[in-house]
């Protein structure tokens, strides 16, 4: 016989097999009248059969077609995918439906459900799992998210020592971390965006008290690379006393530097706010995804004068230049240059980016690229 096709049972075939039993028929032989595979057979009767508790013991009771058929619907109902329920009950479909193009997300929908009691409750997984599926698709770009499909979670790997003889931040002097004193700085990196597949990525420095920013290119996230970018950096000043940097492999070189360094706790970057900051003002300069090699260096200095010559609030509305030159901490004496800092009418200013004119003085400092 011909391994058949798996195939859900009825009432109607659960009858006959209660029947077929009774009369002592083998499994085979139940299979061949209703034409189903033998294995289908030996699963209804294991699975839906009459179960009882005896000291301790499970004693399996005869095959009944009621009970079996009850025992099924069960497991489908409460086991199998709910979005069912949403697909079958038009007013549920069409509450969620409205909930997510007025901008609810499926926890708020599920919620309100709860609350008004006005239909049949449904969790937000239920919900998640219906706008997974192929009948809630068309529905999902009203998600936040956009996303058409669950996330895989991610395995967590083995953590690894790539940064050796690290100083852990919590060591570091408490009056660095309230920024009482100059020449402590905090150093991150910006990488380029995956798409573009480019190495280039830019190196930042800022002085945690004065909030001087200094920036550098790097050619790619080599920890050479960084050191070097690191190098410029520190020439500019005339010391730095410390450095906090994350745990990305491009730090794993830092004892070459010369400069006392601290290791945020993985996963951190709160820890050191100042830096993240500029990296947020620095996004409005070079757009989120861009290549950063195709930013000329001058134009990267650009944005850090325009930072530098901000007079800010926290410093009682004096510039981080005019802090760094009082605390002696430049080499070169910079002097506030309020025609670079201030916007032109010639100047198109949006969100993220800077269109320089031609007839500006400032195109030579253009993006190249």
């Amino acid at each position: 016989m011909n391994k058949k096709e798996y195939v859900h049972l009825n009432q109607f075939d659960r009858d006959r097999i209660e029947s077929l039993l009774d009369n002592n028929s083998s499994q085979k032989e139940i299979a061949n009248i209703l034409e189903i595979d033998p294995s289908t057979i030996s699963r209804e009767i294991k699975r839906n059969r009459r179960r009882k508790r005896k000291n301790n013991k499970i004693i399996l009771g005869k095959y009944k077609a009621t009970v079996a058929n009850h025992k099924a619907y069960a497991r489908r109902k409460y086991a199998k995918w709910q979005g069912k329920k949403i697909e079958d009950g038009n007013d549920l479909k069409e509450f969620i439906i409205i909930g997510l193009k007025s901008g609810w997300s499926p926890t708020e929908i599920s919620d309100r459900m709860k609350e008004q009691k006005k239909l049949s409750y449904i969790s937000k997984t239920a919900i998640y799992e219906w706008l997974y599926s192929i009948y809630g698709q068309k529905y999902c770009v009203y998600l936040d998210s956009r996303q058409y499909n669950s996330r895989k979670r991610k395995i967590k790997k083995t953590q690894r020592e790539i940064i050796p003889n690290r100083v852990n931040i919590s060591e570091r002097p408490i009056e660095v971390s309230l920024g009482l004193i100059s020449g402590h700085f905090e150093g991150d990196t910006i990488v380029s965006g995956k798409r573009t597949r480019s190495k280039s990525a830019l190196a930042v420095a800022t002085d945690i008290k004065t909030k001087y920013m200094d920036l550098e290119m790097m050619e790619d996230m080599k920890p050479s690379s960084f050191n070097q970018a690191m190098e410029k950096i520190k020439n500019g000043f005339n010391h730095i006393e410390s450095l906090t940097l994350d745990n990305g492999q491009e730090n794993r070189d830092y004892e070459k530097l010369g400069i006392k360094t601290y290791f945020c706790d993985p996963y951190s970057p709160y820890q050191k706010p100042r830096v993240e900051n500029r990296n947020g003002f620095i996004r409005k300069f070079i757009k989120k995804g861009s290549d950063i090699g195709k930013y000329s260096l001058e134009y990267v200095k650009m944005i850090a004068s325009i930072w530098n010559n901000k007079p800010l609030k926290s410093l009682g509305f004096r510039t981080p230049t005019e802090c760094m030159v009082e605390a002696g901490l430049l080499k070169q004496k910079e002097q506030p240059n309020f025609n670079l800092i201030i916007l032109k009418p010639e100047m198109v200013y949006t969100m993220r980016n800077i269109y320089l004119i031609t007839n500006n003085p400032l195109k030579k400092i253009a993006l190249q690229g």
